[in-house]
């Protein structure tokens, strides 16, 4: 009995040893700034709208899915970067494997919102990375055929555009923003 009671105890020791040594192996492979690392405290798609680089670069470092959608529009991060002109963020996204296909709740992609918003840095930055311009929206248009019409019958759907996301941050300058479409369209071409 008491051999019994001694092999247990010596099993059990050797399952905490081989437990042990197994957390240990696993740990191997990771730098002590993996260790280091915590939830960012604000969630991407806040980060990006208040252009907060250094939180969207938390949540690179972190492994955040760079691809989520917002809840509401079905907007990923870097759609929302080229939405609201954040260059710096759409840049890092982008170096980070962010998908540039992925498509909101209306079919727009990073391309299509950035072109739309006459985003001409953001849409430079895309179109290098390869962003693909035979993509249509659920529209059936493709980000140049989204800006290829006539800047004035466009013009009320930028003013309803920038009264409903303007509290966000959004912000317009209708007479660049008339200069930039037709530099885009060529971009795109």
């Amino acid at each position: 009995m008491k051999t019994f009671a001694m092999n247990k105890v010596q099993t059990v020791f050797s399952l905490l040893f081989i437990a042990s040594m197994l957390a240990a192996c696993s740990q191997k492979g990771k730098s002590e700034t993996d260790s280091s690392l915590v939830k960012p405290s604000v969630d991407i798609h806040t980060a990006v709208l208040y252009g907060n680089l250094a939180a969207v670069k938390e949540h690179i470092a972190y492994g955040t899915d760079l691809n989520q959608k917002e809840p509401l529009g079905g907007s990923t991060a870097l759609i929302s970067a080229a939405t609201f002109n954040k260059i710096a963020i759409a840049q890092a996204l982008i170096d980070a494997g962010a998908d540039l296909s992925i498509q909101n709740n209306d079919g727009t992609s990073a391309l299509h919102a950035a072109a739309f918003f006459g985003r001409v840095e953001i849409v430079q930055l895309l179109i290098d990375a390869k962003a693909d311009k035979s993509l249509k929206n659920n529209f059936g248009a493709t980000a140049r055929e989204s800006i290829s019409g006539p800047f004035a019958e466009m013009k009320p759907i930028y003013e309803m555009m920038q009264q409903q996301l303007g509290p966000l941050g959004l912000e317009l300058n209708f007479a660049e923003l008339e200069k930039s479409r037709p530099v885009i369209a060529i971009m795109l071409q």
